[in-house]
């Protein structure tokens, strides 16, 4: 994989945590995927996916503002800083967030398997 595909991954999923389009975060997330938030909490997709439609998280801009490839290891990785306008539970800020994450094979393509957000 290389950092093209990462970073392209990357961005199709901001963009759409950003548009709120569920169907195609579900196209470019692994089935197993989670999402562990800046809190430590670890959500699955179903459930992160079902607070992104029912508007208990959304997001409103996101930028990149440095992306770090990661070929090593067993999975390619990629470390992202965000600055993330977003609405989540009810609380609207703008966090710094780091986002890792991870990913694999999947068809003749790639997914992201997991992310962990954390600040920076």
């Amino acid at each position: 994989m290389t950092a093209e595909a990462v970073n392209a991954l990357h961005e199709a999923m901001c963009e759409a945590m950003v548009n709120g389009d569920v169907a195609e975060l579900d196209s470019i997330l692994a089935e197993e995927f989670t999402l562990t938030h800046m809190t430590g909490y670890v959500q699955s997709k179903s459930e992160w996916l079902d607070d992104i439609e029912t508007g208990q998280m959304r997001y409103h801009r996101m930028e990149t503002v440095e992306a770090t490839f990661n070929p090593e290891g067993t999975v390619p990785g990629l470390t992202a800083r965000t600055l993330t306008d977003a609405t989540i539970w009810g609380a609207r800020g703008t966090w710094r967030l780091t986002l890792s994450s991870w990913f694999e094979p999947h068809g003749d393509g790639w997914v992201i398997a997991r992310t962990v957000a954390s600040t920076w």
